[in-house]
């Protein structure tokens, strides 16, 4: 970080932001196995809470991987800033009073750890959400070929066949979507929610 540059804080407060939009920021993690059904969860979820009058915003592959995160690979090293990029945007979605939702495989504990810890240390909530299917399930779904070419030999570094994943060790909300449905799956995250005051009501 350069040595010349100060932070300025604002005028605006994050208990102003809430008060006025009647939620609170927060950052819900969806992680999990390529497949698993991150993203048709997160897209759903997106679509609920905007038919809710709620702020939101999802982040996943297709709006960071082809903009900010473009010149990121996907060995380890490259994984680990995108996951931390991802990070620090989240936090600051959070902070203007966005319920933000994010959809990554995120495979490494001490990246998620790292998105957690920025997070608690703005005081902006930071629910992980484990997507959990087996393995076996994942491979029956594998919609874009992705695990035949893995066990091919033709994508190194796949999560989950040649590079490992990381479940969480205590997520907020454990999803097992072999048994659990979109619906479902996204009415449980609503009622997390609710319960906890970050969105103020259903209607």
């Amino acid at each position: 970080m350069a040595s010349n540059i100060t932070f300025h804080e604002g005028i605006v407060t994050s208990e102003e932001r809430t008060q006025l939009l009647r939620q609170k920021g927060a950052t819900i993690w969806l992680t999990g196995l390529s497949a698993s059904g991150k993203s048709t969860i997160a897209c759903a979820l997106e679509q609920h809470l905007l038919h809710l009058h709620k702020f939101t915003y999802r982040l996943d592959g297709d709006n960071v991987r082809f903009g900010l995160n473009k010149d990121l690979g996907f060995d380890e090293k490259s994984r680990n800033e995108n996951i931390r990029r991802i990070g620090e945007v989240a936090k600051l979605f959070a902070d203007s009073s966005c319920i933000t939702i994010t959809a990554f495989i995120s495979p490494y504990q001490v990246d998620r750890d790292f998105a957690r810890q920025i997070h608690e240390k703005a005081s902006l909530p930071f629910v992980e959400v484990f997507v959990d299917a087996p393995l076996s399930i994942v491979e029956q779904r594998d919609p874009k070929g992705l695990y035949k070419k893995a066990r091919a030999g033709e994508i190194k570094d796949f999560t989950g066949i040649s590079a490992p994943y990381e479940p969480p060790e205590k997520p907020e909300i454990h999803l097992h979507t072999a048994e659990t449905d979109v619906a479902e799956s996204v009415r449980i995250i609503t009622q997390y929610l609710l319960n906890h005051g970050y969105i103020s009501d259903a209607t």
